[in-house]
C-alpha cells in the first residue's frame, strides 16, 4: 500500500521524516572523506571529533567507537590533515547526523608535496615568481608592517631586533593565525589591510619555523595571490629552511627567520653613522690633499722669477728696448745722411744738366716768335721775330737773316 504524501492537513509524524532521512542517509554506505581535524575529545574509549573542510566552512561530527580506536594511528590529534572512513549516521532521537569512523589516515606527504608541485607549477607559468617582479625595499621605511601571530616569539624578535638596529622605526602589527585553517584568510586580509595604508612601506610576514604540515597555510594559493597583487614589498620570513613555502617564491624579499628579516628591512643606525664618519673622513682627506697640491702649484709659481722679482722682467727689456731705441735712432740717422748725400748728388747731376746752367754761362736759347726753338738759322728767316731766353729774362729780337743768304 502506498504511503501517503504528506500535506497541511495530514502532516507526517516526526519519527516518520527521521526514519525517512535515517534509510537515505544508510543508503549512502561508506565513503573516504578529506579534511582537517578540529576537535579530538576522548570519553569513556571513544572519541568524539570533528572534521573540517579544507577550504569551504563546512564540517561534520564523527565518533570512533573504542573497538576501532585500537586500530588507528596513535598519533593522531587536533589539526592533523587525514583521510577519515566514514559510514553516515543518523541519529534520529537526538535529530543529528554523524560519521562513524571506521578507518583514519594521515593524507600522505607525498600527496600534499605533489598538490604543492602542481600549484607551484601553475603559478610559475603565469609568471608569479618571475624576478621582474620583484620589488626593491625602501632604504628606511617610514612605516612597517608586521603580520605575526600574537605574542609569538617570531613577533618579539623582529620587534626587538628592529628596534635595537633603529629606535625609530615604526611597526603596525596584525595578528593572524600562523598555523591550522584559519590562517588563508586571516593572512590574506593582514596582506590586504596593511597594502591599503598609505604609511605601510614594507609588510614583513614572520614565523619561527615549524613542521611541513604546519606550514601549509603559507602555500595556500589564495596567501600566495593576495602577496602577488600586493602594490607594497613583501619580506617572506616564514623561518624554514627545509621546505619552501609557496608565499617564499612570491614575496620580494625570503629572509631566513624573522631576526633575519629585521635585519634585512631595517639598516643599523650605528653601521650607517660608522658609514658617514668614513665618508667624511675621506671627503675631508680628500680635500685637504686637493688644498695642498694647489697650495704647492700657486707657491711654486711664486717662485719663478717672473712673479718673485717682476721688477727684472721690466729691466731687462727694459735694457732692450733702450738698445733698440738707440739702434733704430742710428740706423734712421744713417739712412737720412745716405738719403741726403744722394739727394744731394742727385742735384748736382740735374744742375750739370739743367738748361739754366748753361744759360748761366751766358747761353741764350732762341726760339721763333710760335715758340720753336732755332736750331738752324735758315729757320730765321732775315725780319722774322725772335724770342731770346737768358738766364735772368727774356729779351725779344729781329732776325738778320743767315749769313750764308747775304
Amino acid at each position: 500500500m502506498a504511503e501517503t504524501p504528506a500535506t497541511r492537513e495530514q502532516p507526517w509524524p516526526v519519527a516518520t521524516v527521521s526514519k525517512k532521512i535515517g534509510d537515505w542517509v544508510a543508503r549512502l554506505g561508506a565513503v573516504w572523506i578529506e579534511g582537517e581535524i578540529t576537535q579530538w575529545s576522548v570519553s569513556g574509549g571513544n572519541v568524539y571529533g570533528k572534521i573540517k573542510d579544507l577550504s569551504d566552512p563546512a564540517t561534520l561530527s564523527f565518533t570512533v567507537w573504542s573497538s576501532v580506536r585500537g586500530k588507528l594511528p596513535a598519533n593522531l590529534k587536533q589539526g592533523d590533515r587525514v583521510a577519515l572512513l566514514g559510514k553516515p549516521n543518523f541519529w534520529a532521537k537526538g535529530g543529528t547526523l554523524t560519521l562513524q569512523a571506521l578507518d583514519i589516515r594521515h593524507v600522505g606527504i607525498g600527496d600534499l608535496l605533489e598538490r604543492l608541485e602542481r600549484l607551484r607549477a601553475q603559478l610559475a607559468s603565469e609568471g608569479l615568481f618571475d624576478r621582474d617582479r620583484k620589488q626593491a625595499l625602501p632604504f628606511l621605511p617610514g612605516g612597517i608592517g608586521l603580520i605575526t601571530g600574537k605574542d609569538s616569539d617570531a613577533e618579539k624578535d623582529v620587534l626587538r631586533n628592529a628596534t635595537l638596529r633603529w629606535p625609530g622605526v615604526v611597526f603596525h602589527v596584525r595578528h593572524a593565525a600562523v598555523q591550522g585553517d584559519r590562517v588563508p584568510g586571516e593572512v590574506v586580509a593582514a596582506i590586504q589591510a596593511l597594502d591599503a595604508d598609505p604609511r605601510v612601506e614594507v609588510i614583513i610576514i614572520a614565523r619561527g619555523g615549524g613542521d611541513f604540515q604546519n606550514l601549509l597555510g603559507f602555500s595556500d594559493e589564495r596567501v600566495v595571490r593576495a602577496a602577488a597583487a600586493a602594490a607594497t614589498p613583501i619580506v617572506s620570513a616564514i623561518g624554514h629552511e627545509a621546505d619552501r613555502p609557496l608565499l617564499d617564491e612570491v614575496a620580494d624579499l625570503r629572509a631566513s627567520t624573522p631576526t633575519d628579516a629585521a635585519k634585512r628591512v631595517v639598516p643599523d643606525v650605528g653601521e650607517e653613522l660608522a658609514m658617514i664618519a668614513q665618508g667624511r673622513a675621506r671627503l675631508a682627506t680628500r680635500v685637504a690633499q686637493l688644498l695642498r697640491h694647489e697650495t704647492e702649484r700657486i707657491g711654486s709659481l711664486r717662485a719663478r722669477p717672473v712673479l718673485a722679482e717682476p721688477e727684472r722682467l721690466v729691466e731687462l727689456h727694459s735694457q732692450d728696448l733702450t738698445r733698440w731705441v738707440a739702434r733704430g735712432a742710428e740706423l734712421a740717422l744713417r739712412q737720412v745722411e745716405a738719403a741726403a748725400q744722394h739727394t744731394q748728388e742727385l742735384r748736382t747731376r740735374l744742375r750739370a744738366l739743367s738748361p739754366s746752367a748753361t744759360l748761366d754761362r751766358g747761353y741764350a736759347i732762341a726760339q721763333t716768335a710760335d715758340g720753336r726753338v732755332l736750331r738752324d738759322p735758315a729757320e730765321a728767316p732775315a725780319g722774322a721775330g725772335l724770342r731770346l731766353t737768358l738766364a735772368e729774362g727774356v729779351l725779344g729780337a729781329t732776325s738778320a737773316g743767315s749769313p750764308a743768304a747775304n
